[in-house]
């Protein structure tokens, strides 16, 4: 087999991940233990070398990890970052050995739109695929993953999207799985906000919390927040469900402007968004999402929201 054989094939072998952060981590670090070869980037030094210390292969640059894979996958924390990387200068648009990026951020259906029209001038096809699960989902493998694009370069992600969590297939065009993830997102952003009011209510009326929350999850009010968030990480006190508030805002922010530029009024969401907003004012923005009850308790005082 002759050098550039050879290298072809290693290539093809490889897996790119670009943006190893709170979610890009666990979920590169489940590709590795499952015996794929992977090269990463990230501007993070010390996410870079704990995947290095499990056999990754930490590249220099976005430019590399697109040199270097057939498939990439990209975890970035917002619309702008996204493209930069994807359509920038040395971005993943100039790879010599890409040919199907996977993102699985959620950056809004027209950004992964725009960025996929990109590619695909240079005969790189897009699957869109972002998660839901959080952390804790993406260290388990039981990620919801909404998954659009063509069926072929679908088919060939299929194993590793496996390895990940379960996979839906929403569409064959790239936004259609951004526009199901900010839904999802959308509705249990807005559940948590409003069962962190009734349970502070709750407890400000003297019920107990245990109590009231084996009551509303034996009746019609219960959600993804009490069935969920609020006994695993809100009675414990841990509030360690690894996702922040930050991110909670990008996400319900995206949602509402996509689904008014589809002609919905979004009130309801529009409220929530609001409520996510002020918690983030607070000093929340890096904190995790569950303890926008705190917040919800504070502003419930007796100076209320001007304290």
């Amino acid at each position: 087999m002759s050098g550039n054989e050879q290298s072809s094939e290693q290539r093809s072998k490889r897996i790119g991940f670009v943006g190893v952060g709170v979610m890009g981590r666990p979920m590169a670090r489940r590709l590795i233990e499952a015996g794929h070869t992977l090269v990463v980037f990230d501007r993070d030094e010390q996410a870079l070398a704990e995947l290095e210390a499990i056999g990754a292969h930490a590249a220099d640059s976005v430019r590399e990890v697109a040199d270097s894979a057939r498939i990439v996958f990209t975890s970035l924390p917002t619309p702008a970052i996204f493209k930069q990387v994807a359509l920038g200068e040395d971005g993943l648009i100039e790879g010599s050995a890409l040919r199907i990026l996977v993102d699985l951020s959620t950056v809004g259906s027209r950004m992964e739109k725009e960025v996929a029209d990109g590619l695909l001038a240079k005969d790189i096809d897009t699957v869109d695929a972002p998660v839901s699960g959080g952390a804790a989902g993406a260290r388990k493998g039981t990620l919801a993953i909404m998954a659009a694009g063509k069926p072929a370069a679908l088919n060939e992600v299929r194993a590793l999207f496996d390895v990940l969590g379960k996979v839906f297939v929403v569409g064959t065009q790239p936004g259609q799985g951004q526009l199901l993830k900010l839904l999802n997102n959308m509705l249990s952003s807005t559940a948590f906000a409003i069962t962190s009011e009734a349970f502070v209510a709750g407890v400000r009326g003297g019920l107990d919390p245990e109590v009231m929350m084996s009551v509303i999850n034996s009746g019609s009010g219960k959600n993804g927040a009490t069935l969920d968030k609020f006994p695993k990480h809100v009675l414990t006190h841990s509030f360690d469900f690894g996702f922040p508030v930050g991110s909670v805002c990008k996400d319900i922010g995206l949602a509402v402007d996509e689904c008014q530029a589809l002609g919905v009024p979004m009130w309801v969401g529009s409220v929530a968004r609001q409520v996510w907003n002020y918690s983030a004012m607070q000093d929340g923005a890096k904190r995790d999402m569950t303890e926008l009850v705190k917040y919800v308790e504070r502003w419930s005082s007796p100076q209320g929201l001007a304290e």
